[in-house]
This record gives C-alpha cells, sequence and structure tokens, in this order.
C-alpha cells in the first residue's frame, strides 16, 4: 500500500509554499499532489511555477509527483491555464472536474480522478475508464461499506485491475465549492475585490454554529468540514479490501507527522483514540459525518 501527500488546499505565500515541497522531498509520502485546485486568483505560484516546482521534486526524489487541476472552472483564461497544465507533457494529471477530463481524453493521456468528481457507481467507473483513468479517489462522503461492495462489484465486472483505488485519509474533508467566495464575504467583500484575505488564513477560517461548535472551514470558494477526517484505525481494513493508496492532505507540517503515523500503522496495528473536539470519522462508518466511530 502507497501513501500520498494531496494537494494543498489553502493559499500560502510562494516561499511557504517552496518550504512546505523541500519538506516533501524527503517525507514518507510515495505520490505528491501539487497544484492550486481552488482558486484561480490565487497567484503566488502560477502554472509555470507550479511546473516548475513539480520538475525540482521530481528530479530530486524517487517519488511520483502529480499535478493537480482546479475544480472550479469560470472563465476561458482558467481553460486555457487547464490545457496547459494537462498538456504539460511530463507529469500524470489530477483531473477534478470533467472538462479535464475531457482534454485528457482528447489528448490521449491516462489521469487520476479526484475527489470532486462524482462517480458513486461501477457504471460511471466504467465511462471513466474508457475516458482514460488510472487512478480514481473516492468522494469522501462516502463510507467504507459503499467502497468495499463497489471494489467488489468493479473485481466481478472484470475492470478492477484497470485502475488504482485511493482513500482520502486524513486532513479537512473538501466538501462543496460555490462562485462565491466565503472567505471574501466574511471580511464583507466583494469577490472581485478580494484583496487575497484567504492568504491571511493559512488553515482556512474557522465557521461554528450558533452553539458554538465548529461546523466548517472556509477556504475561498471552498467549504471544508470543521474536524479533520482520521482513518488511521481504518488502515487495515484499507489494506484488505484492496485499497492501493492513502492519502494525507498538505494541510500543514503536521501532514508529514501524519505519514509515518499512517505507515507505522501498516506495520504495528494499535488502536489510536481519536479527539473528537478536533477530528472526525462518520462519514467512513455512515454516520454523521462530524462524529467519531
Amino acid at each position: 500500500m502507497k501513501f500520498s501527500l494531496g494537494p494543498s488546499l489553502f493559499f500560502w505565500p510562494k516561499k511557504e509554499v517552496e518550504d512546505f515541497y523541500q519538506q516533501a522531498k524527503s517525507s514518507a509520502a510515495d505520490i505528491i499532489y501539487l497544484g492550486e485546485t481552488v482558486c484561480s486568483k490565487r497567484r503566488e505560484l502560477r502554472a509555470k511555477d507550479w511546473l516548475a516546482l513539480a520538475q525540482e521534486v521530481a528530479k530530486d526524489t524517487n517519488k511520483q509527483v502529480v499535478i493537480s487541476t482546479m475544480t472550479l472552472l469560470e472563465s476561458p483564461a482558467e481553460i486555457q491555464v487547464l490545457k496547459r497544465l494537462c498538456d504539460n507533457g511530463e507529469f500524470l494529471v489530477e483531473a477534478n472536474d470533467l472538462s479535464a477530463v475531457q482534454i485528457m481524453h482528447d489528448l490521449n493521456m491516462p489521469f487520476v480522478a479526484g475527489p470532486a468528481i462524482n462517480c458513486y457507481n461501477l457504471s460511471t467507473l466504467k465511462v471513466l475508464l474508457k475516458q482514460g483513468m488510472m487512478r480514481w479517489l473516492m468522494p469522501v462522503e462516502l463510507s467504507g461499506d459503499w467502497l468495499k461492495i463497489l471494489l467488489e462489484q468493479a473485481t466481478d465486472a472484470g475492470i478492477r485491475q484497470a485502475f488504482e483505488c485511493e482513500v482520502f485519509s486524513w486532513g479537512y474533508l473538501p466538501l462543496a465549492y460555490s462562485a462565491r467566495c466565503f472567505t471574501a464575504r466574511s471580511e464583507d467583500k466583494a469577490k472581485d475585490d478580494c484583496e487575497y484575505c484567504c492568504i491571511k488564513y493559512p488553515q482556512g477560517r474557522r465557521m461554528n454554529s450558533r452553539e458554538g461548535e465548529r461546523v466548517f472551514v472556509l477556504n475561498g470558494i471552498q467549504t471544508l468540514s470543521g474536524y479533520q477526517y482520521n482513518l488511521i484505525n481504518e488502515m487495515p481494513a484499507l489494506k484488505s479490501m484492496g485499497v492501493d493508496i492513502a492519502r494525507i492532505s498538505a494541510d500543514s507540517s503536521a501532514a508529514f507527522t501524519q505519514l509515518d503515523n499512517f505507515r507505522e500503522q501498516l506495520v504495528h496495528p494499535t488502536t489510536t483514540p481519536l479527539d473528537g473536539i478536533a477530528e472526525c470519522n462518520g462519514f467512513w462508518h455512515k454516520i454523521a459525518g462530524m462524529s467519531v466511530a
């Protein structure tokens, strides 16, 4: 079983991004995803910078490097950037919307189906495989039982060996996207005049309920879970059902510690108490997502 470091979902200064991936080079990750997936206005790094960073990481390590694309595209300029990233000539691409899937199909290139691609059943898996998918990341809101059944169906259909299965296993869950910028709105700013305010929140802006319970994390146009998802105790189950890759989100430098912890869990399985104030695993167990089982 392999471990991946997912793309950073937050807006960090360029120097911090570069420092983060310097650490990633020596981390326990087998696969490193990088690229802007949330907002095209986050221009600390542009397409050429992400590609240059990918080349540097690939040159200095034996890790697989994957370019992640945006999830919500809203302009012709963003489509042009997407085409450039897809046709990079060197790196595998994580497609996070169907326009990227179509571009990769037109290029006759394999791709990773990211977590924002709504793939919930065997029929959709077959469609994506015909388009060129070689790795599939399960949508984050689905359960372990659902995944087990779907992988069994894929085996019965004779297609299971045609793709790798990856599961988001630690970090703030990417739940939803909107054309509105919630971070700008929270500061009473218009989206078109946001002053790039989300850079002030390196792990997003927490949103509590009226009762004071942490519900969501606002991250520009993206809504994340209020608690960090943690499947560390499910690693033996993931392995037994044939999951190929566990994804650790690049939330912060804590991701590198989690990569070590998750890898150790495969070697010496133990039950790790989860912090119900900061962590959750409800979706995996078919209960309220913010709960702990």
